[in-house]
Formats: structure tokens, C-alpha cells, sequence
């Protein structure tokens, strides 16, 4: 029977065992690792293809697809559109293949994936970058292949693509780990969900089978409901690697039947996932890497007591990126809340308020500057092991009598924009503040030193999960007697719980009054 006129998902499955014998030429399989966590919930299995030679699962379809090239095909050279990891897929197969590739790449691609493509081309490939997305990236690409006649190599809408990314869903079934209750596929245009829940549906018929996406980026969730694929109005490329404004055709008719539902995820709790696998695993995942576990980690007392798949579909993220996240998330991995509270400008109120309302709770970012002579509104991220200590925060606020807000989404907050009006001060002193990392270690500092006359006029404290914790803190005073006699009880290291406090010298001071 001629295999063009099988139904899709045959013709689907027939292909992923013709990859079986093309892929292992460009790569070997990768682990299946338990993730434990503390506590009641799934047992969870990680599909680590992070660990793969391009760092991402992209290398299997991408290889695949061009391990079919005619000899024709192949002398006139390939040119494909990819944010970073199908283009490393397409670098590797050409250098081991001795075929040209032109690789189109938006500009915004982080640059840890344009070096890993030159890395796994060498000079048989060349990147060019087209555009601010995706989209501007494939329109270059396919102009590129209408004018030379190169074959273009989709990241998802082709076949056998979707074929090599199911040979690591062969790779689940043969590990003997299985059958597992549920797997969570993380989808982009689809190509790795097509292809890996179509294998795991045939093997385990009762699986559950639940495709991940970004709540910004839910194309395949849009496309369902709309009984076809459709673009989306807007995209939110946090999770770069699975930032597709519309889901492939082919991919949609195979998920379509093969998906049992679609769940989507924040981007913070991608970045909590991510915190999760390195404390588990000792893995970086990207933000697209970790998706799966994201929704895993939303349902988890549903899943409880259940077998779970997930994929670590990637791991090539930038440098910088991976700070941002570690720092958007409090350093205890707890609950937290961003508040605004509004006490009087007055001597001791500030420990008052941390002994009473904030008594118990975590402060992982303290930000404050003094705007007005009688009010002040500092902003705290607090953080508790029990997101119920959190609930009772307004209660807590309202029998102390504070006025507050909600800032947990503000950019002002996120971007730190402390205000300071110099002119309110009378005779500050600037310091720079290192103390050990412990509970209550800031409140110590507070109730010792801040005391008598002394005002607290700036304070910008920001928890990195170091041993050290540093701030930068202003002291007022009325007098400029009284500033340097507190100033000189300050010893320069290893005093009272802190580790160093040192004055700003007096070009930083004016800098941070605006002088």
C-alpha cells in the first residue's frame, strides 16, 4: 500500500520507526531521571534532553528530516527559520552531512544559542538574522529558499520532524520505567507533542496526555477551540523556545485526537519549575525546558499518587536571563506577597511594624525612600514556608491600623525605582550594610542602631540566597553631632550579627541625593 495514502497518525508512527535508524548516526539517547520532591504528590519521571549534544531535543527531528535529502536536495543546500534550538539540530546534520545551511534567526535570539549553532555547524553553516520574532525570522527564510531553491527544513510542520522528535518517546518506552499515568508536553508549533503523544497513545492506550503551554503563547489551546490553526494577536516570548504565534498544521491534526487537554502555565510558575529541577536534578532548564513541570507542579494534588512524564526539552538559555529568574523568585522557594504599607515618619515605627504584622514572615526585598515629612511607605517582599502566614497579612495590618497595597505585579517595584527627596533630610549618612543571612537579621539591625532621634530615610535590600546579605541603607539625623557619635560605635567588620557596615563616600552620597 502506498504509504502517502495511510492516514496521518499511521503514516505518523511508521515514520518514527524508519527514525530509529537515522537519528543515533547524530546523536545518542538520553536518561530518564526521578525528580523527588518533600512532601504528598505525583511521582514524577524527567526526560532529560537537556543533556543531548545540542542541549535540547530539537537535534532528533531536525536530523531526522535531513538524514531524507536526496542527493539533489542536499546539493542545493537547506535554509531553515528557527529561535535557536532547531537551528543547532540543522547545524549539527549539516556538518555531519557536508550540507550548506542558512539559518534565519530573529535578532532578539539570546546569544548562547546563535554561538551553539556556529559550534555545531562550523563552516558549513552561516547565520543571518531577520526581524524581532519568529514570524519576521521565517518570512526571511522562505524569501531565502524562493530565490536559490534550498529546501526548507520546518521546526515542527513537517512530518518527519515530528517523527525524530517521537524516537524519544521510543526511548520512554523502552526504558522500562513505564507505563506512566499522565505526560505533560510542552508545545510550541506542536511538532514534539505530535510526535511523542502519538507513540506513547500507541503503546499505552489509557495514558493521559496533557499539552503545556504559556498563558501569552497558547496557540495550539487557540487552535483547538477554533477547530483549525489561527494566529495569535500577541505573543509573550519569556519562554522563547516555545514562542510560536500559530500551531502547525500537521501537528494539530495529530493532537487534536491524541491530546487529552491543554494546560497552561505562568511565566513565574515556569521560573519556580526551573528553581525546582536545579534543586532536584542539579539541571538548568530554559524557561520552555521546564514547562512540563510547571503544570505538573499546578496540579500536583491531583496528581498525587499518580506516575508522571515530563520533558527537560532544552537547556540553552543566556547567562543574564537565568539571574533575572533566580532573582524574581524569593531565595527560600516560598510564598510571597509585595506590600506597600504606610507608616508614620517617625523614629521606631519601622520596628514596630516588623515586630507586630510582619512578626514570623521572611523579607527577601526591602525598598524605601523618604518622599514626604510625615508619612512613609515602604515596600516589602514577603515571604513565608506556609502561604497561609501570608492570608492573615491584612488581617494582621488591620488590627495594627496600617494603610497598604497590593504591588506584587508594579514595575516600578520590579525595576527597583526607589524615590529619594534630598531635601527632606537634615543630616544623613549613607551606609553600606553586609550582615549574616538569618532570620530577624535585619530587624536586629534595625532595633539596635536605628534608635533615639535616628530616622531611617533609604533602605534598598534585595535577598540573593547568599550566606552575606547586603544593603544599602540612609540614616538621618537632627544633628550632625549625633550622626558621627552613632557613626563612630559602628565598627568596621564583624559587629552585633553583621558581617561590615561601611559610610558611601561623599561623591556616592551626592549621587544618591541627586546632587
Amino acid at each position: 500500500m502506498d504509504r502517502e495514502a495511510l492516514p496521518l497518525d499511521r503514516r505518523l508512527r511508521q515514520e518514527i520507526l524508519f527514525a530509529r535508524e537515522r537519528v543515533y548516526r547524530f546523536g545518542t539517547a538520553t536518561p530518564l531521571e526521578r525528580l523527588v520532591l518533600p512532601g504528598p504528590g505525583p511521582e514524577i519521571w524527567v526526560k532529560r534532553e537537556d543533556l543531548s549534544a545540542v542541549k535540547a531535543y530539537k537535534w532528533r527531528g531536525a536530523c531526522n528530516r535531513m538524514a531524507t535529502l536526496t542527493s539533489d536536495e542536499a546539493a542545493r543546500g537547506v535554509v531553515t527559520a528557527s529561535a535557536g534550538n532547531h537551528a543547532q539540530g540543522v547545524a549539527l546534520a549539516a556538518r555531519t552531512l557536508g550540507i550548506r545551511a542558512r539559518i534565519y534567526m530573529p535578532r532578539s535570539t539570546p546569544r548562547i544559542k546563535q554561538a551553539a549553532v556556529r559550534h555545531h555547524g562550523g563552516d558549513s553553516v552561516s547565520i543571518h538574522l531577520a526581524g524581532d520574532t519568529y514570524d519576521d525570522a521565517v518570512a526571511a527564510a522562505r524569501h531565502d529558499e524562493a530565490e536559490t531553491g534550498a529546501v526548507y527544513i520546518h521546526a515542527y510542520d513537517d512530518l518527519r520532524v515530528m517523527a525524530g522528535q517521537g524516537t524519544l518517546a521510543d526511548e520512554v518506552v523502552l526504558s522500562g520505567k513505564g507505563p506512566f499515568d499522565a505526560a505533560f508536553l510542552q508545545i510550541g508549533g506542536g511538532g514534539m507533542a505530535a510526535g511523542v503523544s502519538a507513540w506513547l497513545r500507541t503503546h499505552w492506550p489509557e495514558i493521559r496526555l496533557i499539552g503545556v503551554e504559556g498563558v501569552g503563547q497558547a496557540c495550539m489551546k487557540a487552535a483547538l477551540t477554533a477547530g483549525s490553526p489561527v494566529s495569535l494577536d500577541h505573543l509573550d516570548l519569556f519562554c522563547d523556545g516555545t514562542a510560536v504565534r500559530k500551531a502547525g498544521d500537521l501537528p494539530f491534526r495529530i493532537c487534536k485526537d491524541t491530546l487529552d487537554g491543554i494546560e497552561t502555565v505562568t511565566n513565574t510558575q515556569v521560573s519556580q519549575a526551573i528553581r525546582t529541577l536545579w534543586e532536584g536534578l542539579r539541571c538548568v532548564a530554559e524557561p520552555a525546558g521546564a514547562m512540563g513541570l510547571a503544570a505538573v507542579m499546578k496540579q500536583r494534588e491531583a496528581l498525587d499518587g499518580k506516575r508522571v512524564l515530563v520533558i527537560l526539552c532544552g537547556a540553552n538559555i543566556d547567562f543574564l536571563q537565568l539571574g533575572v529568574i533566580a532573582q524574581s523568585l524569593d531565595s527560600a522557594g516560598s510564598a510571597s506577597r509585595i506590600l506597600r504599607v504606610r507608616i508614620p515618619e517617625h523614629p521606631g515605627t519601622m520596628v514596630r511594624l516588623l515586630d507586630s504584622a510582619f512578626d514570623g514572615l521572611n523579607i527577601s526585598d526591602f525598598q524605601y525612600g523618604k518622599t514626604d515629612a510625615e508619612d512613609a511607605w515602604p515596600v516589602f517582599t514577603l515571604g513565608a514556608d506556609d502561604p497561609a502566614r501570608l492570608d492573615e497579612l491584612p488581617a494582621r495590618l488591620a488590627a495594627g491600623g496600617y494603610d497598604w497595597e497590593e504591588l506584587t505585579d508594579a514595575p516600578d517595584i520590579r525595576f527597583r525605582a526607589i524615590p529619594l527627596r534630598g531635601d527632606l533630610l537634615q543630616h544623613p549618612a549613607f551606609l553600606r550594610l553586609d550582615f549574616y543571612e538569618r532570620p530577624g537579621a535585619l530587624h536586629d539591625f534595625l532595633a539596635r542602631r536605628v534608635t533615639g532621634r535616628t530616622n531611617l530615610c533609604y533602605f534598598n535590600y534585595r535577598q540573593s540566597g547568599e550566606r552575606i546579605g547586603r544593603a544599602l541603607i540612609g540614616l538621618d539625623f537632627p544633628t550632625p553631632e549625633e550622626r558621627d557619635a552613632l557613626l563612630a560605635t559602628i565598627p568596621a567588620s564583624h559587629g552585633e550579627g553583621y558581617r561590615a557596615c561601611e559610610p558611601l563616600d561623599s561623591a556616592a552620597q551626592r549621587r544618591l541625593l541627586g546632587k
